[in-house]
């Protein structure tokens, strides 16, 4: 019998090419997760899926462009075709636009964002609510940013979006909660070393940031842990 945590868990992380998604898929495959890697970039998927199982783990890579909302439902189908069950939901994949002040806002930019940071995720849901529900200890972590909770001047397009995130996700924690064993959970990961980081403070010295390992890490501990549903969790 494996000693392993999550052996015989089936895990999805989106945006799993690099930074805290890459992170946070090999740390759940570390602990005996099947891991499905989804990202548009299939040459970062395949470099995450190589470490994974350098690294005695399993993995899928499955490239797609989340905008597209038909490959979600594709994905869903095919998944569904091998696995009975999901355990392990992790929303990471998000844009970052533009920052602009909030009359600036580009509209067909932010539109993008929306689909991307909240539409997308309410359709992967919902296309997994099913295999979600059949598991007998489901966690959907959603990543999210303080922007969210604090608003910021020229943040408003990305805080809007995870505001908007944070809120559909603990409805569906709600809606759920007494009817299967899915419990819902929002990580805040704080200040990483990330492209997207890089790209909002480009001033910003790298080295003074943690490594996304941290991050990935810290989610590893949370769905691993009795984690009550709803919780929230910061990452210093």
């Amino acid at each position: 019998m494996s000693t392993e945590p999550l052996s015989g868990k089936l895990a999805l992380v989106t945006g799993a090419s690099r930074g805290i998604g890459a992170a946070t898929a090999e740390a759940l495959a570390a602990a005996g997760a099947h891991v499905i890697l989804t990202a548009r970039t299939t040459g970062g998927l395949e470099e995450v899926e190589d470490r994974i199982h350098e690294a005695g783990g399993h993995a899928t890579i499955a490239p797609l462009d989340l905008i597209d909302g038909e490959s979600i439902g594709r994905l869903a189908h095919a998944i569904s075709g091998r696995w009975q069950a999901l355990d392990i939901l992790v929303l990471n994949a998000a844009t970052l636009g533009s920052l602009a002040s909030v009359p600036a806002i580009d509209a067909k930019e932010f539109a993008r964002l929306l689909t991307l940071n909240v539409a997308a995720p309410q359709a992967l849901i919902a296309a997994f609510d099913g295999m979600l529900r059949a598991s007998g200890d489901a966690r959907v972590v959603a990543i999210t940013s303080s922007v969210g909770a604090q608003p910021r001047a020229y943040w408003g397009a990305y805080g809007a979006s995870k505001a908007a995130l944070e809120t559909l996700v603990g409805a569906y924690g709600e809606e759920v909660k007494n009817i299967s064993a899915i419990r819902t959970h929002i990580v805040d990961p704080g200040a990483t070393r990330t492209a997207m980081r890089a790209r909002a403070f480009p001033g910003e010295d790298p080295a003074t940031l943690k490594e996304p390992a941290v991050v990935g890490r810290a989610i590893l501990d949370l769905v691993i842990a009795d984690t009550p549903d709803g919780y929230r969790a910061r990452i210093d």
